[in-house]
């Protein structure tokens, strides 16, 4: 047996922290501003709601839209995918825990046997009065082995699996806010097409009036062939403009029914019914920059892999070490009888004491070393940048919120003055004080200014959502710190 003093040394070793190799994981500091730069521009908008963070797309006031985020909430295929991910990360973790515990097996095996005499054995056995060439052995065993994490191996993997089933979960938080803003703005697309639809269609209507008007006056003598031609060349380009806004709403709704997780086509019909573009609601709190480490999931995803390829550097180290295990048995076996297994005479036991080293394999362990290092540099430069890019993406979605909604204010203003241009225009055209070409350009102005005050709309709360999405809205800061935390 091995000496009682060597296995308790042994395994006192292998429970001490103190000998674990490898660096420790300290979270990196980044520099972050004080404030957004768009965030003063942002706090003086006018508008009607208020949205909070963690259910903001019930602040832009259309029950139509709140319905389908929570559709695609529930049903979105990319959510599925995302959680099946996490099950699997929580497995590996299970995986890592198991490795640092003692593992046992039971075995058993009954036989019987029929002896060559043809063989050195056989003929001795041949030889001996008696000798019955069937024979029977019977075995039951219990083995228990345990690799000593003396050096921190184990524990280190141990850690990896928790920091990648951390970013897992967090991972799939982030694909539940991307999922909840594109819902939402491929809805209000298809609300901007709508409109921008009805805006085609009502000026195609003015300039069918405008050409039965002009053809009534051919009809007189009183307008010239040119006159006629002019009118339905701009009645063509005006309804040339319809079918390609069709296509690009059939393809929005096509997109809109996927991300519910249901085949194209099962929404169009209530979609049709028509919508008014929402408004884009008050962000309740911006928070300021340094809340976006804790709060977008996106970047405890980046940090938490970070963690993860620091704890497989340790990993990597501890393979200059050697491994310790432990291993034994205990059982009964018996080639007389099956009642006389478990018997005193038929009890067997071993205890052994195992090292492994890869003695002269450093050159391959630094390799695995420096790839190690190499990835978590690479990691703590992914999280920076993913800080950059955060910071990034609030800032432009505050102003093109802010630059879209100007944009729309002053395109209200200059279509309210087009129409009466147009009304002015064709007033005096019946009159004779103008030519049709002037009507004809009024139509196309006011065209133009009503299509790009729709598309303004769209956008300003589009810009909103990507807010939303950028701020990290969509969660409670309480579930990023818990995923977040060791």
């Amino acid at each position: 047996m091995l000496p009682k003093h060597l296995v308790a040394a042994v395994i006192v070793a292998s429970l001490s922290t103190g000998c674990a190799v490898g660096p420790d994981y300290v979270r990196p500091s980044v520099a972050m501003p004080d404030s957004f730069l768009g965030q003063p521009a942002v706090a003086h908008r006018q508008a009607t709601a208020t949205a909070d963070l963690v259910t903001w797309w019930t602040g832009f006031g259309d029950p139509q839209l709140t319905r389908y985020v929570t559709l695609a909430l529930d049903q979105n295929l990319d959510l599925a995918q995302a959680a099946a991910r996490v099950t699997q990360a929580r497995a590996g973790l299970g995986a890592a825990n198991a490795a640092l515990l003692p593992s046992g097996n039971v075995s058993g095996q009954a036989a019987r046997v029929y002896q060559s005499v043809e063989t050195p054995l056989g003929r001795l056995l041949n030889s001996t009065p008696g000798f019955d060439r069937y024979g029977n052995d019977y075995e039951a065993n219990f083995n228990a082995s345990w690799e000593l994490d003396v050096f921190g191996g184990l524990r280190h993997g141990r850690e990896a699996a928790l920091a990648d089933y951390q970013a897992s979960e967090a991972g799939e938080v982030a694909t539940r806010l991307a999922v909840a803003a594109q819902t939402a703005d491929i809805y209000i697309t298809i609300r901007g097409l709508q409109a921008r639809l009805q805006v085609a269609r009502k000026q195609s209507q003015t300039q069918q009036d405008l050409l039965s008007t002009i053809k009534l006056l051919y009809g007189k003598g009183l307008a010239a062939d040119l006159q006629v031609s002019q009118a339905e060349g701009a009645l063509a380009q005006v309804r040339a403009s319809i079918p390609v806004l069709e296509a690009g709403m059939d393809a929005a709704m096509n997109a809109l029914d996927v991300m519910l997780g249901s085949q194209p086509g099962t929404h169009r019909a209530e979609l049709l019914e028509g919508g008014d573009i929402p408004s884009a609601p008050r962000i309740a709190d911006t928070g300021a920059p340094g809340e976006l480490l804790r709060r977008r999931p996106d970047l405890i995803v980046a940090e938490r892999r970070l963690a993860a390829s620091n704890a497989r550097v340790g990993v990597a180290i501890a393979e200059y070490y050697p491994k310790v295990s432990l291993s034994g048995l205990i059982g009964s076996a018996t080639s007389v009888a099956s009642g006389n297994l478990f018997s005193s005479g038929a009890s067997q036991g071993a205890g052994v004491l195992g090292l492994r080293w890869r003695l002269f394999d450093f050159g391959r362990i630094n390799a695995q070393i420096n790839e190690a290092k190499g990835h978590e540099a690479e990691m703590l430069a992914a999280y920076r940048l993913a800080a950059l890019h955060a910071t990034e993406d609030v800032e432009n979605s505050f102003s093109a919120l802010v630059k879209r909604e100007d944009q729309a204010a002053i395109l209200a203003q200059g279509v309210n003055s087009l129409g009466r241009a147009r009304a002015s225009s064709f007033a005096a055209y019946q009159k004779g004080v103008v030519s049709l070409i002037e009507v004809l350009q009024a139509d196309d102005s006011l065209l133009r200014a009503s299509d790009e005050r729709v598309q303004a709309q769209t956008e300003s709360a589009r810009a909103a959502v990507a807010a939303f999405k950028a701020l990290g809205g969509g969660w409670k800061p309480a579930e990023a710190e818990a995923v977040a935390s060791e």
